[in-house]
């Protein structure tokens, strides 16, 4: 029997090893997302959390955290569906948005999208003077399927539940697009559409313009960082080791 033990332990290594290899790089680069998002709505599920989780992995302009939950809530859920929809989505664009920016862009641009979308969210409650918190990775989302969208507007899409159903991305976006300025204009509740909205007109910017103008402009400023770091690490190398 301890013989065995190791040997299971062995396959099932091999097997980990194997389905991960096998992964784009683009599903290898969001495991870590889903990971954080699965890890924050564990976190909802303990009572002594719920404080804490409320004041900082919710977005509300009312409340006394700002800055961080711009962030934080976009790795935010409380209702398993909301999670799995949302993670089901950004895993279905990965392979696509990854090869379009890279990695390390990509994760940029997420991270930055997340703020945006609670950015524009906070706009538009303190315009309308509705203050309930959000929370959620969709406004992220959004910027991911409008970039993907807006660079391949004749790619074919389905609905998870009907796929015999097809459609181009671009016909999916404008219809995104139209759902949520309907939703933010008759003031409906089920979902934040401003952030929603933020998120998806970031997107369509940022394939179309903002890359020339950010992450291409960036080599500067990575070169002049390359540069402070070798220089630190020649300095540092002469020291003594105890």
């Amino acid at each position: 029997m301890d013989k065995m033990r190791p040997q299971k332990r062995g396959d099932f290594r091999k097997q980990v090893n194997s389905w991960w290899n096998n992964l784009t790089e683009g599903q290898r680069t969001v495991t870590g997302i889903i990971a954080a998002n699965v890890f924050v709505f564990c976190l909802w599920r303990l009572p002594g959390m719920r404080r804490f989780m409320f004041t900082y992995f919710t977005s509300n302009p009312s409340s006394r955290a700002l800055c961080s939950p711009m962030l934080l809530s976009t790795f935010s859920h409380f209702s398993l569906f909301h999670m799995a929809a949302n993670m089901y989505v950004l895993w279905s664009f990965s392979s696509s948005i990854v090869s379009l920016l890279g990695c390390e862009q990509f994760i940029a641009v997420y991270l930055s999208a997340g703020v945006i979308s609670t950015f524009v969210s906070y706009v538009a409650k303190m315009a309308t003077g509705r203050f309930e918190p959000s929370l959620g990775a969709s406004g992220a989302i959004m910027t991911v399927l409008a970039a993907v969208c807006t660079k391949m507007p004749e790619a074919k899409l389905a609905i998870i539940l009907l796929p015999m159903f097809t459609f181009t991305a671009g016909s999916a976006l404008k219809a995104i697009i139209a759902f949520d300025t309907a939703g933010l204009v008759l003031g409906w509740r089920l979902f934040d559409h401003a952030a929603h909205l933020g998120g998806a007109l970031f997107g369509m910017w940022y394939v179309t313009y903002g890359h020339e103008l950010i992450w291409k402009n960036r080599e500067p400023l990575v070169k002049a960082w390359h540069e402070m770091r070798t220089k630190n690490t020649g300095k540092g190398g002469g020291g003594r080791s105890n």
